[in-house]
């Protein structure tokens, strides 16, 4: 390797304190893994948990509302789907007004996890918040939700 391929460490160092992308991941885990011990008791994760709250509406949304919503595409959200379809807390059926859309929608089963688990969630949120409250929460929501 010649010394014009090497990158000095401080670059390193650099990409390490100001990456916008790094901080935002790690952050990203940490906050995730707070919510995953607490909603552990109800056998959920805490992207599970809002898969499912994404379906917690009135009218049955489409894969295509959901996969935009969590910001993923509609191979990784069937993926996920699978698990909590097993479950029966969820079902899978093609939209009347368009047969080649499927709807998603919670079962009775869900929609009581859902319920079981809210408190946890609550209590995490409410911790979460606490950690950030200097920041303001509502400021880095509309933040997150800019890069987003």
């Amino acid at each position: 390797m010649s010394s014009q391929d090497e990158l000095p460490f401080d670059m390193t160092l650099r990409v390490r304190d100001t990456c916008m992308c790094l901080h935002v991941q790690r952050a990203a885990r940490a906050v995730a893994r707070r919510y995953d011990e607490a909603l552990r008791p109800m056998g959920l994760t805490n992207f599970q948990f809002s898969l499912l709250m994404s379906l917690n509406r009135p009218k049955a949304p489409t894969m295509g509302q959901v996969s935009s919503l969590l910001a993923m595409d509609r191979t990784t959200l069937t993926a996920n789907l699978k698990p909590l379809e097993r479950r029966g807390l969820l079902t899978v059926s093609a939209d009347p007004e368009d047969r080649r859309s499927r709807l998603l929608a919670l079962t009775p089963a869900g929609r009581s996890l859902l319920a079981a688990a809210m408190p946890a969630w609550e209590k995490t949120q409410e911790a979460v918040e606490k950690l950030v409250a200097e920041a303001s929460p509502d400021l880095l929501r509309a933040e997150l939700l800019a890069l987003s």
